[in-house]
């Protein structure tokens, strides 16, 4: 699968490493947080997606340990509508301590899946009795 992609700051590159199935996204500016704060911060990168796939971004399991921050949506999710030249991808940060991240700091990660099949609900009185 190829993807597109669109770099808003400099920063590394996106790579996918062989060894796992998400792939590292970095702060695209340098950000300093008061504990309380919050801020949509810049990940500097904008993609096109194939039809009928999705991104889900969450924080890297050592995200909180070094910058004390948690993801407010606690996990974001784009979809393939969402790949203009200026949409621009961001994580939604939360400081409980006071903090500083650094342009190219590893923050989050993503992964790309397919989009859920279409869904309908029939309302029943047993879930497990025939109709």
């Amino acid at each position: 699968m190829e993807i597109k992609v669109k770099y808003h700051a400099d920063i590394h590159p996106l790579e996918k490493t062989e060894t796992g199935d998400w792939i590292d996204l970095r702060a695209a500016e340098d950000v300093e947080l008061k504990a309380g704060e919050n801020k949509l911060i810049s990940l500097g990168v904008s993609m096109k997606l194939p039809d009928g796939y999705e991104a889900v971004i969450v924080p890297r399991s050592s995200t909180f340990k070094h910058w004390g921050i948690i993801q407010t949506n606690h996990m974001g999710v784009i979809d393939n509508s969402y790949s203009g030249d200026n949409d621009v991808w961001m994580f939604s940060a939360y400081a409980t301590r006071d903090t500083l991240i650094e342009k190219n700091d590893r923050i989050c990660q993503f992964r790309i899946q397919k989009k859920m099949n279409e869904v309908t609900f029939k309302t029943v009185t047993y879930l497990d009795a025939p109709d």
